[in-house]
């Protein structure tokens, strides 16, 4: 028996929202890692986490690099905060978010803090309303992807138009570069 079947089977959930998909990873994984910026989203994961020793949850955006960035909440959020937080985005441009409403959030290097868990990643999921083409390219550019048995990607150029090509150009590097771990047609 090898150490690496030993080791435990780590999860990372960005985009986490209340945790309906952190639930599932649970199911395949030691231990999950969720992201989660939307504070309203933050507080019923957090409390429907609580007391679960083997999740950790961060109040923080996930980015390709480290930053201080703005969330915008949805259009709708004034009508329920939690319902409406899955819209929320960094990305002001994004057709159904308030440019007007957004607090600050801070944003971690997913890369980064990979790095630093220094262990295969069994599954990570990215639902991160737009920013999630920047993020997959680190993970490939660092060859980090090579380290993730799963990666599911929510991809979002069709709710947001501007994205298009970005979401072309990724396609295409994943295919070029035979990547069979990346789905980026999961939802």
């Amino acid at each position: 028996m090898d150490g690496v079947d030993n080791m435990k089977k780590i999860g990372i959930d960005c985009g986490a929202n209340v945790g309906l998909v952190t639930q599932d990873l649970l199911n395949h994984c030691d231990h999950v890692y969720c992201f989660e910026p939307n504070p309203f989203a933050f507080k019923v994961l957090e409390s429907r986490l609580s007391g679960l020793k083997n999740v950790t949850c961060f109040n923080k955006a996930v980015l390709d690099r480290q930053d201080k960035v703005k969330l915008f909440f949805h259009e709708n959020s004034h009508k329920n905060e939690v319902e409406w937080s899955t819209g929320s985005s960094l990305l002001d441009f994004k057709g159904n978010v308030l440019k007007e409403k957004f607090i600050e959030v801070e944003a971690v290097d997913l890369c980064q803090f990979i790095k630093k868990l220094d262990s295969p990643i069994e599954i990570l999921k990215i639902d991160v309303e737009g920013v999630e083409y920047g993020i997959v390219n680190k993970l490939i550019d660092t060859e980090l992807i090579y380290d993730i048995k799963n990666v599911f990607v929510e991809v979002h150029a069709k709710k947001i138009p501007e994205l298009k090509e970005k979401e072309e150009q990724l396609k295409k590097r994943i295919a070029d570069l035979n990547l069979k771990n990346i789905n980026l047609d999961w939802v």
